[in-house]
């Protein structure tokens, strides 16, 4: 036995897991050691606080369930879901569509449904259709992509965190046309605040952050040949787009509204509108 040190610590913490087998675990475990025992030294961390932070860590799981994911809010607002997501999407192509973050109210299962339809249930709101092609980045149109879109209420809230909404309502998965157009019907976003009432609430409250994302519909496009694409569109003229709490907006996200063609939308003819065409990524071809 020896005598440990502040210094010497990390290292033999670090030689008990220089032997394992997998080389990217060892890669990920050995970075995580040197840098939180480092962090740990440069802010010369105390008891009380290292308790906090489990306790912290403690009431994060306590509030997460099959309807609430507190430690993907905790990333997102310590801009961490967003370095990973420029980590990963930062070398593709120009033209391809920037990606933005899945944030934490995505659900699995939402219900297929038919080119044109209206999301937006009994919700009430100012209506808009959203529209576009899906293609390829050398413009080639991408039939049959399947969009899976999601969205908050105007009162800010999902359908998960909303009793009076349907289950899966601003909820659905729809498939381009053979054009690679896509068109549906919802209401319009509004701007709204995370989750304030757990401790990422509390976080955000002790170091002076506000809560608030901009308005925002959720897009996840795959297609068969091609890399599946996670984004967001963001509303013009929103007063978050600078300051999201969760640095999900992006400059070439943000879109703003015109007027539907009522030549082809003639029972709402004043129904104001998104246009964007989503680019996708070939998928690597494989030898």
């Amino acid at each position: 036995m020896r005598n440990l040190t502040e210094q010497s610590i990390s290292d033999a913490v670090l030689a008990r897991f220089s032997e394992c087998p997998d080389p990217r675990l060892n890669q990920l475990f050995s970075a995580l050691i040197r840098h939180l025992h480092e962090f740990a030294r440069e802010v010369r961390l105390t008891p009380d606080e290292w308790m906090a932070g489990i306790n912290f860590l403690t009431a994060a799981g306590h509030i997460t369930d099959e309807k609430r994911q507190e430690f993907i809010l905790l990333s997102d607002t310590l801009g961490l879901s967003a370095l990973i997501d420029i980590i990963q999407n930062g070398d593709k192509p120009e033209q391809t569509t920037e990606s933005s973050l899945l944030g934490p109210f995505f659900r699995e299962g939402a219900p297929n449904l038919p080119f044109d339809a209206d999301i937006a249930g009994p919700v009430e709101g100012e209506r808009v259709v959203l529209h576009g092609r899906v293609t390829s980045i050398d413009g080639t149109p991408v039939a049959g992509a399947m969009l899976d879109v999601w969205q908050a209420a105007p009162n800010g809230l999902y359908d998960l965190q909303d009793k009076n909404q349907p289950e899966m309502n601003l909820r659905a998965r729809l498939r381009t046309d053979a054009q690679g157009r896509y068109r549906f019907r919802s209401i319009k976003p509004a701007s709204y605040p995370v989750p304030t009432d757990g401790p990422v609430g509390k976080m955000l409250n002790a170091v002076g952050r506000h809560p608030f994302r901009p308005a925002h519909v959720h897009f996840l496009i795959a297609a068969l040949g091609h890399e599946t694409l996670t984004t967001a569109l963001y509303i013009d003229g929103d007063k978050y787009l600078d300051s999201d709490a969760v640095f999900g907006s992006r400059k070439s996200l943000v879109v703003g509204y015109s007027h539907f063609d009522k030549v082809a939308n003639d029972r709402e003819p004043q129904m104001d509108a998104i246009k964007f065409d989503f680019v996708l990524n070939p998928s690597p071809q494989r030898g």
